[in-house]
């Protein structure tokens, strides 16, 4: 007689969640906890747009699973209850051309998606700044990951169109949040002189949370998360401090997910240790899958062929990728560089006896772990 699949497993009704959902990217917690000077600082730009007057603009920056998005998408949920006030959060790894921005703020104000192609970037805003002036509306647009525009060269021309939205179209009132996890990229400084002169922004940094800070806001989704009694103290304690070392929030919001459904896997009604080592390598390179998720289909190339060529000078790299993709070497020049500022690859120079300088390509995460998630 064969072996039930599901024997060893909680049945469908069973869980040990009480909410999963607490544990996905888009939760944002009724409590924010250890971010209120950061909130405060929003508030403040945001304000004047409550009044139906241009808000003021923001840069929300610091390290990755920070709290950076959902104080973005907490406020946002404030405003979008004002009337006269439209919000609209974009997610730069995803629309990483100016085009690509203004599809998704016409998608926002006009409940469908503009067609792909066949219609100018000049129409597009167009359409969408007459709306914005029709209804009396002031929009502000959250850039999130904008260091994704910059890695295109798109950024200056996207934050031009956005913050001189007014000089075209009289009555346009426009706020723009920019969102960076790039610490190594001054956005000012990177900057067109001509988007330099407007934009002015507010500025609230988002620090690494502490040990102490990271337990507490652990325990907020462990209650709301999970059951009585599935996660006890000491298994919150190990997760705090995988996070910890791991410096990143959001690793450990994965890990206690991850944690949980192993535990239903072995039909436990309660999170053990076991369950937390069997998960953490998989929620250690949460990082890399999401990065690795953002790509081009070329990119994505470009990771395999570095992959299986790891540690060999470019030039030798660019002829497997070529011949995969077929593109020029100045678009693989500006791929590895993108790939470089994502540290997703390593394009160090070396000086190689006879030949000068040139640049060696090395993966900056385990082969096996890149190529098991591409």
């Amino acid at each position: 007689m064969a072996e039930d699949p599901e024997e060893g497993m909680l049945s469908w009704d069973e869980t040990v969640f009480r909410d999963e959902h607490v544990f996905e990217i888009d939760y944002v917690p009724e409590v924010f906890r250890h971010r209120e000077s950061q909130l405060q600082t929003l508030q403040y730009a945001l304000r004047p747009a409550v009044r139906g007057n241009r808000p003021l603009n923001a840069m929300v920056r610091g390290p990755p699973g920070t709290g950076k998005t959902t104080a973005v998408q907490k406020l946002f949920g404030e405003l979008g209850a004002q009337t006269g006030v439209r919000t609209v959060h974009v997610n730069c790894q995803h629309d990483s051309t100016r085009y690509a921005v203004f599809s998704r703020v016409f998608e926002a104000i006009f409940d469908y998606e503009p067609p792909s192609s066949g219609i100018s970037f000049k129409k597009l805003f167009n359409q969408v700044t007459d709306r914005l002036v029709e209804d009396e509306e002031v929009l502000v647009v959250a850039l999130d990951d904008v260091n994704y525009l910059f890695y295109e060269n798109e950024a200056s021309d996207a934050l031009y169109s956005l913050l001189r939205a007014h000089e075209t179209h009289a009555g346009a009132k426009v706020g723009v949040i920019l969102v960076s996890s790039d610490l190594d990229l001054n956005v000012i400084e990177e900057l067109d002189g001509r988007v330099q002169s407007v934009f002015r922004p507010e500025e609230a940094y988002f620090p690494v949370y502490d040990r102490t800070e990271i337990a507490s806001i652990l325990g907020d989704r462990v209650k709301a998360g999970f059951r009585d009694g599935a996660v006890s103290t000491e298994i919150l304690d190990r997760v705090s401090e995988f996070t910890a070392d791991a410096g990143d929030l959001r690793i450990g919001i994965d890990l206690l997910r991850r944690a949980g459904l192993h535990a239903e896997m072995r039909a436990s009604p309660v999170v053990e240790a076991e369950d937390v080592d069997a998960v953490s390598e998989e929620a250690k390179h949460l990082h890399l899958a999401r990065r690795l998720d953002g790509l081009t289909e070329n990119e994505r190339a470009l990771m395999e062929v570095v992959a299986d060529h790891d540690g060999e000078r470019a030039g030798d790299v660019y002829e497997p990728f070529a011949e995969r993709t077929g593109l020029g070497y100045t678009r693989y020049t500006e791929i590895v560089n993108k790939l470089d500022q994502l540290d997703l690859i390593r394009a160090e120079y070396e000086s190689l006896e006879g030949r000068g300088r040139s640049r060696v390509l090395s993966l900056e995460h385990d082969p096996g772990a890149v190529r098991e998630r591409l």
